[in-house]
């Protein structure tokens, strides 16, 4: 029996770090972009170079681990010797790989993963085996045996098995939190709507969650008071339409202007915990893992949550690697009483 089994991407990555990335703006009516960018034709000089694993079913799984949880995980890698770093990851943090898939036809994913002077990052990624996840290959016995099924972002072909595992999943009565990712939300809410109905957590950024409503963050619409703080008219009623009925919790992050909640009774609204950044690399997933387990840990207390998955998510910002800096509940704990000020806004 687990208490989490997480499913998704399993990657490598090439961390590239200099001064010499620029960051350019782009604005246009109702819209502004920002870019990183080089010169270009020059040679750049590389700062700091890394290799780490990464993905977002590997990260969420070490996390979950890290926080005292049953752990396993449905990845599908390669077998080549790139493969084996993810494999000693794994170990390392102690998460079962009875459920990893060897793939002889693919390559394992590989990300190389661009970091400004400001701590974001542009990643360039090959899903290599991640795209290629197929039904036959997932041991859905294991998923019966836990408690919780985390679905973090499926690529290219693999998004197809979505639907059948959620199914499954509420079928034979396993909790589902789900962070969809791109390839899937390109799918449509339409094709999505039946696993998201079955999602006791959804967990989006802001981007996504837009891109999966059709609702846009209009700039120039005045925000509504929000207890202290001010929420966007626009991200409420986000959260109204991804959130599917009493116990079901959903949530939009932000970066760093904190993260929003609805848990069809009440909206919640967190800014972000204190950190010196040095990269926003697997701070999302950090997040995400961290909340849910804070879930079962605190019997369901969204407030309590939020900020556990807050203090979480600044200590892995504060590291270079998205598998750096994870905290037991302890050490949570002891940072919040550090910061006595940081709290949870909550608006009915």
């Amino acid at each position: 029996m687990y208490d989490f089994i997480t499913m998704g991407s399993a990657t490598v990555d090439a961390f590239i770090e200099t001064d010499a990335a620029s960051i350019v703006s782009v604005s246009s009516t109702g819209a502004k972009k920002d870019f990183m960018s080089y010169p270009y034709g020059a040679k750049i000089e590389i700062d700091k170079f890394d290799f780490q694993t990464g993905g977002g079913a590997v990260n969420t799984a070490a996390n979950f681990a890290t926080l005292g949880f049953k752990t396993s995980t449905i990845i599908k890698i390669g077998d080549e010797i790139q493969s084996e770093k993810i494999i000693k990851s794994l170990e390392h943090f102690g998460v079962d790989q009875s459920n990893v898939i060897r793939s002889k036809e693919h390559k394992t994913g590989f990300s190389i993963i661009l970091t400004s002077f400001q701590g974001d990052r542009t990643v360039l990624a090959h899903r290599g085996a991640n795209a290629k996840l197929e039904k036959d290959d997932i041991n859905f016995n294991a998923i019966k045996q836990s408690k919780w099924l985390y679905l973090a972002p499926l690529n290219g072909d693999s998004t197809k098995v979505l639907d059948k595992v959620a199914d499954f999943a509420e079928e034979h009565g396993v909790n589902l939190a789900i962070n969809l990712g791109t390839s899937s939300i390109k799918q449509g809410k339409k094709n999505l709507i039946k696993t998201l109905k079955t999602a006791e957590v959804i967990i989006l950024n802001k981007d996504e969650a837009s891109m999966l409503t059709e609702i846009q963050v209009r700039p120039d619409t005045k925000k509504e008071k929000f207890s202290d703080k001010l929420i966007h008219p626009d991200i409420i009623k986000m959260l109204k339409e991804l959130n599917f009925g009493k116990g079901r919790i959903t949530i939009i992050t932000d970066g760093k202007h904190g993260v929003y909640a609805y848990d069809s009774d009440k909206f919640y609204q967190c800014s972000e915990f204190p950190a010196k950044v040095v990269s926003t690399l697997g701070a999302g997933d950090a997040f995400a893992s961290a909340f849910t387990a804070s879930l079962v840990k605190t019997d369901w207390d969204v407030e309590k949550s939020l900020k556990y998955a807050s203090v979480a998510a600044a200590s892995v910002v504060e590291n270079f690697g998205a598998q750096c800096g994870f905290l037991t509940f302890d050490e949570i704990k002891d940072r919040l009483k550090k910061h006595s000020e940081f709290k949870v806004n909550i608006y009915k």
